[in-house]
């Protein structure tokens, strides 16, 4: 087992530092913020120029036809530069789900919209506060007409498409929308990080397409969460060593008392603590990744480790970095305070750190079983 990256996968992750630290992506996630964007459009055609939108997708398709490693690689970094762009949303989720589940007419006409840029995605589950599970689903698929209201949608404004989790008379299904048909009404929410726009979308007899089948729909989509899981884990580990890289630097900056911060042992104590949960989640994502790469079965709980472990050292590591910047840190000219946004709305995009233990020590005692 190869525990680390290949050199191709570290030159792509090398270029798409360089790429978004030339773009000043950290900036722009600031301008998004005061502006109320919600989204930086012009970097995001930049990067479906760089066809990072097309990795996954097969040649066929005019993807690259690249492996999910490549894929989380270029998470890192976009945490590490908390990219305002619609990512995660129309990449980790819209396209895999279309790559795995949908039918060859559905991918001839979607995956190469997805390269160019045409359609960008994004997944719809959420109906209320509850956690969602197969017996809440509420939204109803009536032969392929869509009814009722789903919330904390991310990117629904910019999106062209969203796969709906819906429920049918025999089970739960995966219905692909497009967002500018009839009956489709999106309203924005407020959330804690305004860099990532999150909307409800309520739909009233709005036409739909099935992805995969009527019965199996919540099977899929808990598969799809798995591989979220471990690419959104890199997002958290880019962002938490940025945060702890922030923080290094002004401990060496900072003088108190005749001396530099860092050299205080209460703050050495923090960062200590902030590099000890980051490590520990790193080698969570990278078993993680491997498992995902190579579809193996301990991939429900590989992926259910390194979101624990990636949550947590993501919110170790934001809330440390205001800490180690004293009061500057809670300032809204310092950045601390974006990456603790993130830290936030990362620890709970897809299921809460509760959720996500209960998932784990649920796959491990199956594995037991097993």
């Amino acid at each position: 087992m190869n525990l680390d990256f290949s050199d191709d996968q570290k030159f792509l992750q090398e270029e798409a530092r360089k790429f978004l630290e030339k773009e000043n992506a950290l900036s722009r996630n600031r301008s998004v913020l005061e502006n109320n964007a919600n989204v930086d459009v012009e970097l995001w055609n930049k990067i479906v120029e760089l066809g990072w939108t097309g990795i996954r997708i097969p040649e066929e398709y005019s993807g690259l036809g690249l492996g999910h490693l490549e894929l989380c690689v270029i998470a890192e970094e976009l945490g590490r530069f908390l990219a305002p762009v619609p990512f995660s949303s129309s990449v980790y989720l819209f396209t895999e789900a279309i790559i795995n589940y949908a039918n060859d007419d559905i991918k001839k006409e979607i995956l190469p919209k997805l390269v160019s840029g045409e359609v960008i995605g994004t997944l719809a589950v959420a109906e209320d506060l509850q956690a969602p599970t197969a017996e809440n689903i509420t939204l109803q698929s009536d032969n392929n007409i869509l009814n009722g209201k789903k919330i904390a949608v991310p990117d629904a404004e910019i999106a062209t498409h969203a796969i709906v989790v819906a429920k049918t008379s025999s089970g739960i299904s995966l219905q692909l929308v497009d967002l500018n048909a009839e009956g489709v009404k999106i309203e924005k929410q407020e959330n804690i990080d305004e860099s990532r726009g999150y909307f409800s979308i309520l739909f009233e007899n709005s036409p739909s397409k099935l992805i995969g089948d009527e019965t199996g729909g919540w099977d899929l989509y808990e598969a799809l969460m798995n591989q979220a899981a471990v690419l959104f884990g890199y997002e958290q580990i880019g962002g938490s060593q940025a945060a702890l890289d922030m923080a290094i630097n002004y401990s060496k900056e900072r003088y108190a008392f005749g001396r530099q911060i860092g050299s205080f042992q209460a703050i050495k104590h923090k960062l200590a603590d902030m590099y000890i949960a980051l490590t520990l989640a790193k080698s969570n994502c990278y078993y993680a990744a491997w498992a995902l790469s190579t579809n193996s079965a301990d991939l429900p709980s590989a992926s259910a480790t390194a979101r624990v472990s990636a949550t947590k050292a993501y919110q170790l590591c934001s809330k440390e970095n205001i800490q180690t910047h004293g009061g500057n840190g809670f300032t809204w000219e310092y950045d601390c305070h974006m990456f603790y946004r993130r830290s936030k709305l990362l620890s709970l995009n897809i299921g809460s750190l509760s959720n996500w233990r209960e998932k784990l020590v649920t796959s491990l005692e199956q594995s037991n079983i097993n």
